[in-house]
């Protein structure tokens, strides 16, 4: 009696139930809502052993890359609803970098969705990296 009052009103003449759509992977290195896992095409990921991510919040993706003659730095960064990110060189020292990741938040509040997205962000040194440490950081700002 009770699997009666769910099912179709039809009788033995239901349809089929609707198959889900096919899903599609996004292409290698550019991740659909989720952190990248490889560096973009061409570039080299940093050793975990030269990246220091211990100021980046709890859940924030853990990759940088350099790109080309070593002077471009990328990182994977984190934006939601009208956020952006990008990323800049705050310091470059002769033993470290610091690596900013800014998400840039609109000036006046506006509706947003609230997806979360991971963006491949990247900045130029001023002297290849070579053996110089990144501190990776995060912080927002308004537009």
């Amino acid at each position: 009696m009770l699997g009666s009052a769910c099912g179709s009103s039809q009788g033995t003449n239901a349809q089929p139930a609707p198959q889900a759509p096919a899903t599609t992977q996004a292409p290698a290195g550019t991740p659909d809502r989720q952190p990248a896992r490889t560096p973009p095409d061409g570039a080299k990921q940093l050793p975990a052993k030269q990246v220091d991510y211990s100021k980046l919040p709890k859940g924030f993706p853990h990759m940088v890359w350099l790109d080309g003659d070593g002077k471009t730095i990328g990182a994977v960064a984190q934006e939601g609803g009208c956020g952006r990110a990008s990323a800049e060189v705050s310091d470059e020292g002769a033993d470290k970098v610091i690596l900013t990741l800014v998400e840039t938040q609109p000036a006046k509040p506006r509706p947003c969705t609230m997806d979360l997205r991971y963006p491949k962000v990247t900045t130029q040194l001023e002297l290849p990296l070579g053996n110089r440490t990144v501190v990776v950081q995060h912080t927002e700002r308004k537009a």
